[in-house]
């Protein structure tokens, strides 16, 4: 039977650079395929924490290279841009592979706001950084300039951080389902989405912010009342005691185990314990709702139960 399946890439599905976005999205679409194949609905969300770095450094540079004439680029713009480049890639590899196949179905990125809480207590506490390194001066001028925040990675320099708020509303959510109704395959939230605030009048002002893309999908998959969350990651499964001699690898968890397991520490802060927990939230959203955490090239073994860790109620 097919399924409504969200699948979140991570970072090792689309490399750091051109070169090996170009390649890296070869080998991500045989694994969506697959999914496809089976007659699943597809939607996909992607990171872009290489291609938003690179985007703020060019931006940054342009700036220094004659700062009378260019002004600062907007995270949210430049986030606006990574999620056009890399859904240009994705989408066409995901068209090439299908045609192989002999599988007719139209693929669309769609640009996509993601709105957050203005009072979300990211805001006052900003830990993700992004762009180029830069001096204590360098630093200090944007600061005061800018009112950016700076964090020190010491024996690198001071790079800049941003809050990470929870997303609350896709904007273009409509737009996402109707693409979806109409049998098409759609790339949206890229990056988490670009994070907006509504300030009144119909208007929504981009957020200087990063949204974690694994919480972005699973708003996405509650939202589009999917059956499967599925988040695509470097490893095959989700392990307590990660790196340690009693390292122990799991094959399923209820939401209750994920969320007991992410408060003892045994899920690494920025890397899987947010996968985890946007798992176990979307399992327990509504009866019949399924999460998976594997390996790219195991997603459809995972879908199989054959590999992965699944969070189910």
């Amino acid at each position: 039977m097919s399924k409504r399946i969200v699948v979140a890439l991570g970072g090792n599905a689309l490399g750091n650079n051109l070169p090996e976005q170009a390649v890296a999205v070869r080998v991500t679409s045989q694994a969506i395929v697959d999914l496809i194949e089976q007659g699943n609905e597809v939607v996909v969300v992607h990171g872009n924490g290489p291609q938003v770095g690179m985007i703020a450094n060019a931006m940054t540079e342009l700036t220094r290279s004659n700062p009378e004439k260019y002004i600062p680029c907007p995270l949210s713009v430049c986030g606006a841009m990574s999620q056009g480049y890399i859904g240009y890639d994705l989408q066409n590899a995901l068209r090439e592979e299908m045609e192989r196949r002999g599988i007719v179905k139209g693929v669309a990125t769609v640009l996509t706001q993601v709105e957050v809480d203005p009072e979300d207590p990211a805001f006052s506490n900003p830990t993700k950084p992004i762009g180029s390194f830069m001096t204590k001066e360098e630093a200090e001028v944007l600061h005061r300039d800018r009112d950016y925040d700076f964090m020190e990675d010491f024996g690198r320099g001071y790079r800049r951080v941003v809050a990470s708020p929870k997303p609350q509303r896709i904007v273009e959510l409509d737009t996402i389902s109707s693409l979806v109704q109409a049998n098409h395959i759609v790339i949206a939230c890229g990056g988490g989405g670009i994070p907006v605030l509504p300030t009144g009048d119909h208007h929504l002002k981009g957020a200087a912010a990063v949204i974690d893309k694994d919480f972005a999908a699973e708003l996405l998959a509650e939202s589009l009342d999917a059956d499967y969350l599925v988040i695509l990651t470097a490893v095959e499964k989700v392990a307590v005691r990660f790196g340690k001699p009693d390292e122990r690898w799991l094959d399923e968890l209820t939401p209750a185990e994920a969320h007991e397991l992410a408060e003892a520490g045994e899920f690494g802060k920025g890397s899987m314990e947010p996968k985890v927990l946007a798992c176990a939230k979307f399992a327990e959203s509504k009866p019949g709702r399924s999460a998976l955490i594997t390996l790219l090239e195991k997603a459809k073994d995972g879908l199989a139960g054959s590999t992965g860790t699944t969070i189910r109620a």
